[in-house]
């Protein structure tokens, strides 16, 4: 039992103080304690209020930092400014690492994008001067190849070319120092003209006509040479000749002789001979020598590449040879329109107007030569 003036402490007072209790100031209370009377004062077992023991923790706390601990309130603070300023340098130093990491890194992009690029640009540069080069290689490698394949026919077109002409020229010489009488512009002429058609190399537009004429005096001299002239021209290209005589068609019918004449220059250029030659001409019906404008034309020919010799013996004894190439075409063509349009011919020859007779003489007159007679010229052998 407490006395009237003694406080009851309440039932869970010392278990409050208990727990307020710093463990040094306990410490420091034992001995008081302990050195008290067991009966003594009363006080010592009063429980303080939780003020009184707030003021004693503070004192308690003074106690311990008076010799010399007290506490700077600033020194925390100071430490606490001092990280702060070092977390914050840090922080700056990092940002600033960071960011220069990041302003270099697209520098770093950039040059090794840079480089990327050049690489592939010199390896795309080197790729194509390769490419190139293997290009002009392989074209030129084209080239000098199809120039060998085309040079091939060519060389044997040309090889072909020059036994032709070689040939034709061997034949002509021969015939020259047979025929010593004639004028060296036959010569040089007819060479010449059936020389070029020779020519493959040449394209041929249209066929060789020649046209020989001469005097009576000079007729088995006509008739050999150009026979001769006519198998030199075929023997140079391995052919044969076409030999038409107007002598034996003279009285027949125009479109009987006409039917004739183009079945034997049709079969026969078609069979592969390259030349025709037609003897007296002027005695043909006239209806039928127009079947000459299907092979004598300058542009539709039947056959472009052949030719065709023509005779024409003329009324007069001989002709005189101070006559130019002019007027001896003149006075052939002067003879073929009294033989084709004169009313006094034999009716079998059916005699042409001017106008037909001037497109036939247009085509068979490229090229009219004279033939003079052959003095020491022995007839055997010619036919």
């Amino acid at each position: 039992m407490m006395g009237d003036g003694e406080e009851q402490a309440p039932p869970h007072a010392p278990e409050l103080k208990h727990r307020r209790k710093s463990p040094r100031f306990a410490a420091e209370a034992e001995p008081d304690s302990g050195g008290a009377p067991e009966g003594g004062s009363s006080a010592s077992f009063l429980p303080e209020s939780p003020a009184k023991e707030k003021v004693n923790d503070y004192d308690v706390t003074e106690h311990k930092y008076s010799a010399g601990d007290q506490p700077n309130v600033y020194t925390p603070l100071k430490e606490s400014k001092d990280d702060f300023f070092e977390k914050t340098q840090e922080h700056h130093s990092t940002k600033s690492q960071s960011r220069s990491k990041f302003r270099d890194r697209p520098s770093t992009g950039k040059q090794s994008q840079h480089l990327a690029k050049k690489d592939g640009s010199q390896n795309g540069f080197c790729k194509g001067w390769t490419l190139l080069f293997v290009l002009l290689i392989s074209i030129s490698l084209f080239a000098f190849l199809w120039i060998k394949i085309q040079s091939l026919p060519d060389a044997t077109l040309s090889s072909r070319n020059t036994q032709i002409l070689q040939a034709f020229r061997a034949r002509m010489k021969k015939l020259r120092n047979t025929y010593q009488s004639q004028d060296p512009s036959l010569w040089k002429r007819t060479h010449v003209f059936l020389e070029k058609h020779l020519n493959t190399s040449h394209l041929h537009l249209e066929p060789a006509i020649l046209l020989f004429t001469a005097g009576r005096e000079a007729e088995k001299a006509l008739r050999c040479l150009s026979d001769e002239i006519a198998n030199a021209f075929a023997f140079s290209q391995n052919a044969t000749t076409i030999k038409i005589n107007g002598a034996d068609k003279a009285v027949l019918d125009s479109d009987v002789v006409k039917l004739e004449v183009d079945d034997e220059l049709s079969s026969g250029f078609r069979q592969g001979k390259k030349v025709a030659v037609v003897h007296r001409f002027e005695l043909l019906p006239a209806g039928s020598t127009l079947i000459f404008y299907k092979y004598c034309d300058h542009e539709n020919a039947a056959f472009k590449d052949v030719a065709l010799l023509l005779t024409v013996l003329l009324d007069e004894q001989s002709l005189r040879r101070s006559l130019t190439l002019q007027e001896v075409e003149e006075k052939v063509r002067d003879f073929l329109r009294t033989k084709f349009t004169s009313s006094d011919v034999p009716g079998s020859f059916n005699s042409i107007d001017t106008d037909k007779l001037s497109g036939l003489w247009s085509r068979i007159s490229h090229l009219v030569l004279p033939v003079w007679p052959e003095k020491s010229f022995s007839m055997e052998g010619c036919t």
